[in-house]
């Protein structure tokens, strides 16, 4: 009776602490669980903070460019204010030298001179001046009409196109659109420029990234899907085939592309209107070794060499 009393409260305390073993572990996992979500939560905001200051840095990019282009206007506004006031100083320097210069000399007839008072308040030297007035200003005015003509006046060839060397800093692909790259690229101004490039199909992301490029940087600046693009990546291209033109070794972000036999300056900005590069983009192709040109003539940085696709010949050049 004794022995089956021991069984039973043996068998009775086994359950029990297998209980409180199995609890115990239990909480271990849970605490373990708890330092892993703890874990991932604190890597989120890592990720949420790089992906917000990478975003930062490219708004950045952009206020820089902003405040670039006003910085122009305000130059330009003020050259313009400059101009105005050299118009109206004149006039009143002839005034003031009316009021203080004697009279025109009286005819022989007249009486002896009267008192230097009298000559001061007399009023034909005011009407003098202010009969030169008119003179000055028309002078002036028929001055600034001999001003050169107007860029959109040039012959339209190659040179109006403002093409320059450019390093794509970074590419990332377009957040609303599948075929579209947005890139930052140095083109040797303050802050980088914004571009949008339908290259998703035939270039990889990872041979965008800091690569030497040609790019064209007087086209309006255009919105696509959302993003304005302020350049166009020069590129020898194909109906299946896309490669983006090389600048030869050792140009560097902002050195001019130029052409033998065309020294014309580029516009500031393209008119689309005009149609300038719809009228100059059919003569520029790559020729038999692959060189970009236009009219035979290469893409071409002083000093350093030509421009060329990589193994792109005879394609057209957009």
């Amino acid at each position: 009776m004794f022995l089956a009393r021991s069984l039973f409260k043996m068998s009775s305390h086994n359950p029990l602490s297998r209980l409180e073993q199995r609890a115990t572990e239990a909480d271990q996992i849970i605490e373990y669980l708890k330092q892993q979500v703890q874990l991932l939560k604190e890597k989120t905001a890592v990720q949420a903070s790089v992906r917000a200051e990478k975003k930062l840095m490219v708004e950045n990019a952009k206020l820089k460019n902003d405040i670039e282009e006003l910085k122009k206007q305000l130059l330009e506004k003020e050259k313009k204010r400059g101009g105005s006031h050299s118009m109206a100083m004149p006039p009143s320097d002839n005034s003031a030298e009316g009021s203080s210069k004697p009279g025109p000399p009286r005819p022989c007839g007249a009486a002896p001179s009267a008192s230097p008072a009298a000559n001061a308040q007399s009023p034909p030297p005011k009407e003098e001046g202010k009969k030169k007035k008119p003179g000055k200003i028309a002078g002036e005015k028929g001055e600034k009409k001999q001003a050169p003509p107007c860029q959109e006046d040039a012959p339209v060839d190659v040179s109006r196109l403002d093409l320059r060397v450019g390093r794509i800093i970074t590419a990332e692909k377009h957040p609303d659109a599948d075929s579209l790259y947005v890139e930052q690229v140095d083109v040797g101004e303050a802050s980088p420029r914004t571009v949008v490039s339908g290259l998703v199909k035939h270039i990889a992301l990872d041979q965008m990234q800091n690569r030497m490029a040609v790019l064209m940087c007087n086209l309006k600046p255009a919105k696509m899907r959302g993003v304005v693009s302020q350049a166009m990546v020069m590129c020898a291209s194909s109906a299946d085939k896309v490669e983006i033109l090389d600048p030869p070794s050792g140009a560097a972000p902002g050195d001019r592309v130029t052409f033998q036999g065309f020294p014309g300056a580029p516009d500031k900005e393209l008119n689309p209107k005009k149609k300038v590069w719809e009228q100059v983009q059919p003569d520029l192709r790559t020729d038999g070794q692959c060189v970009a040109t236009y009219k035979g003539s290469a893409f071409e940085v002083a000093g350093k060499g030509v421009c060329k696709a990589q193994t792109m010949s005879h394609s057209g050049i957009k």
